[in-house]
């Protein structure tokens, strides 16, 4: 199985997910002799437990690749993508690659007719993620050139639709990243960083090469559970008051209510279960700050006019005499 396209069944070679739960995925390579433990011990038919066996996309991928620098995770990465107007055909930069997580998601993006030039200035990461690359049927979408762009520039005139810069210092690519811009047609660009002094730099130097529409986001997660509350009035919220003062009921009631279910009796002894209510829990805590998120339009260049000839008044009289004289 590779990110490039889907197939029915595994087969030897192949990578997949191994999903044991939500908190618990790892990637493996299926081959003919090799055996997988995990808490259940050796995968076989001791009824202990199970997994799943997962096609691998690259939401997936983010949550389990193996991490050379920090990434990006699928909030920021739909949120750029989106901004950013990436698209079947798309032809993107993106710098540096790091550990490949979102170019995972472009890759998939801007398939099948598109292109993604790569950019990594740390020559191991940037072997390992080619190889990857290759593994995952995208060698021939992504290429990827170990390069610093800072220093020496892209290396690319008139080719993009969009830039994506996650580098410490996004101010020193501005300049390159203009000139790789298709010249004619509107671009987008957005920069990743972690420090507000980082994105006042990178803001000074998009106005001086007359970036427009200059703006910044912060992406901040908030997740939501569902859990069934126990729907009571008033009286019966007196008798849970009651109840809480006995701790051993209290455990075991509230162990129920989390199931979802407890059973009371009716007049006739008759086991009757408590109507419950789903609703959103958020937790206490939201995840904090990842990185400032700074787009910016570039304008396609205004082709200039053929020089017309200057016009005088004699000009005219003449004009006017010859349209004068066919009548």
């Amino acid at each position: 199985m590779s990110f490039s396209g889907w197939k029915k069944y595994i087969e030897v070679g192949d990578l997949v997910i191994v999903y044991m739960t939500k908190d618990n995925m790892t990637p493996i390579v299926i081959t003919e002799d090799g055996d997988l433990n995990n808490r259940f011990g050796m995968i076989s038919n001791n009824y202990k437990g199970f997994i799943y066996l997962l096609h691998p996309t690259p939401e997936l991928w983010t949550l389990v690749l193996p991490h050379r620098t920090q990434i990006l995770y699928i909030a920021d990465i739909s949120f750029i993508t989106t901004y950013l107007d990436m698209k079947p055909g798309a032809r993107v930069i993106e710098s540096g690659t790091g550990s490949g997580s979102f170019s995972h998601s472009i890759a998939r993006t801007i398939a099948p007719t598109g292109k993604l030039f790569s950019f990594e200035y740390h020559l191991e990461r940037a072997t390992l993620a080619k190889q990857e690359f290759q593994d995952h049927g995208l060698g021939d979408m992504i290429q990827l050139e170990h390069r610093d762009v800072c220093k020496n520039g892209f290396g690319l005139v008139d080719t993009v639709n969009a830039v994506f810069l996650d580098l410490p210092a996004p101010w020193e690519a501005i300049e390159s990243a203009k000139a790789a811009f298709k010249q004619h047609r509107t671009g987008k660009i957005c920069t990743f960083s972690p420090c507000i002094e980082q994105v006042a730099r990178t803001v000074t130097a998009l106005n001086d090469h007359e970036f427009v529409e200059i703006t910044m986001y912060e992406c901040l997660i908030r997740s939501h559970g569902v859990i069934p509350l126990h729907k009571i009035d008033f009286s019966e919220a007196l008798e849970e008051a009651k109840l809480n003062a006995l701790a051993g009921v209290t455990n075991t009631r509230k162990r129920k209510l989390l199931e979802g279910v407890e059973e009371e009796t009716d007049a006739d002894g008759l086991s009757t279960a408590v109507e419950t209510l789903l609703v959103s829990k958020t937790p206490e805590e939201a995840r904090g700050h990842t990185s400032y998120l700074t787009f910016a339009t570039f304008l396609p260049a205004i082709q200039e006019s053929v020089e017309m000839p200057l016009v005088t008044k004699e000009t005219v009289v003449e004009v006017i005499k010859e349209v004068e004289a066919t009548k």
